[in-house]
């Protein structure tokens, strides 16, 4: 399941398809801007989409076969969530409210949430089975909205900014630890990377 279809949950839908994964649930309720372009999977001939219509057609041109259920309403409480998770919203608030609503959910295996500013960005991750990592995670959003965006970087416009291989490298990192939970049970539960001083940090160590 990937929460938000933006920088970092499209480019996570990317890499999940080829790599092979046969079933995704994909959240969203917003279209493609031309912005969008300079940092997320979309092309240009989608401005003006949906995002899950434009990432549906991404994902089936590269594997034609994989199983797509999409949500365009988004994220409520209501909704029918299980196996591995991957949060990619813009709001602290909407994470707490998730990992509330899944947080004593037994069919919900591990949940992992991207977070990211300019250069710098940072991957969480619990195993569900485990309830202080689960607790963990939690306070892991011990800030509130005005804090998050106060320490974001924006452009003259006031668009919050982020540049690809910030995305690339915090997704692949989070992809490449959920592969690690899937075939051993062991994974980081904290990574930190910086695309530009080229620093990458995870805990446990």
């Amino acid at each position: 399941h990937i929460i938000r279809v933006g920088a970092i949950g499209s480019t996570i839908a990317e890499l999940l398809t080829r790599l092979g994964f046969k079933h995704l649930h994909l959240y969203d309720i917003d279209t493609v801007s031309d912005h969008n372009i300079t940092n997320q999977m979309y092309l240009t001939h989608q401005i003006g989409m949906p995002k899950l219509d434009a990432l549906v057609e991404i994902l089936k041109g590269i594997n034609p076969e994989i199983k797509l259920t999409v949500h365009p309403k988004g994220y409520n409480s209501l909704c029918n969530i299980n196996g591995y998770v991957f949060l990619a919203v813009d709001s602290i608030e909407l994470r707490k409210q998730i990992v509330n609503d899944l947080k004593f959910k037994a069919t919900v295996k591990y949940v992992t949430d991207c977070r990211m500013r300019l250069t710098d960005a940072q991957c969480y991750a619990a195993d569900w089975t485990d309830r202080a990592a689960v607790d963990a995670l939690l306070g892991s959003m011990n800030f509130t909205a005005e804090e998050a965006k106060a320490a974001t970087p924006v452009s003259a416009c006031g668009t919050t900014l982020s540049v690809t291989p910030t995305v690339r490298i915090i997704v692949s990192l989070c992809v490449t630890n959920l592969m690690n939970f899937i075939k051993t049970g062991k994974y980081k539960h904290i990574i930190i990377a910086d695309a530009f001083a080229m620093n990458i940090v995870a805990f446990p160590e």
